[in-house]
């Protein structure tokens, strides 16, 4: 009978213990990837969220439309993009288009959204039912129905205000009812006359809708 050869058989134990010793090595490698896959994608989701509200707050900003007061041009329920900077670069013109904080007296957190009918300097007046800036009748295709029923006026515009106005002549609660709003944000004793927060310039929802303004 020939003897047990004990050093091949102890090899052999030792070749499986080193097998043992590698895929462990293995295991621990593919656990240490996907932890570090795991923080990579955590980085990058609170990276999207950080600078989403960073846009939101100081470039562009999505406001819903509350009421009918933009008809036929904004309808109750569309949703608009705001460009919050691009009155640093130029003032609000006639025609834009203006998201603002109403004045306190309105009663309300919520923004409006008005058009501009005239800036500093104009002199704005409802006559026979029809808009006159500077003592020209304006024609304004977007406006939703004339006459505009609403008592006569004429209103010397302020440097650094505007007077607003929704599309929606007959259903709109604007500067015939509060008066000029600021440009920019006013410091007591000024802060009833609101201020603007910026230009909407695209609506975004309903997709049958999108489109620039």
């Amino acid at each position: 009978m020939r003897p047990v050869n004990k050093p091949d058989s102890l090899a052999a134990r030792g070749s499986e213990g080193s097998a043992g010793k590698v895929a462990d090595s293995g295991e621990t490698k593919q656990s240490r990837g996907t932890t570090r896959w795991m923080i990579e994608v955590v980085v990058i989701v609170a990276a999207a969220i950080v600078l989403a509200l960073l846009v939101q707050q100081f470039i562009v900003k999505p406001y819903a439309i509350p009421s009918p007061s933009m008809e036929n041009t904004l309808l109750e329920g569309d949703r608009v993009l705001v460009n919050r900077i691009v009155y640093h670069f130029h003032s609000p013109r006639r025609g834009d288009i203006v998201v603002f904080q109403p004045p306190a007296s309105m009663g309300s957190k919520d923004p409006f959204i008005k058009r501009v009918i005239g800036v500093g300097g104009d002199t704005v007046a409802l006559r026979d039912g029809y808009i006159y800036v500077n003592g020209v009748k304006q024609v304004e295709t977007y406006v939703k129905e004339y006459p505009i029923q609403s008592e006569p006026f004429e209103i010397k515009v302020q440097v650094g205000y505007l007077w607003v106005m929704g599309d929606n002549r007959n259903n709109s609660e604007d500067s015939r009812v509060f008066g000029q709003i600021s440009i920019k944000r006013q410091a007591p004793p000024n802060i009833d006359t609101g201020y603007v927060i910026g230009e909407a310039f695209a609506r975004y929802w309903p997709l049958n809708r999108i489109g620039g303004l």
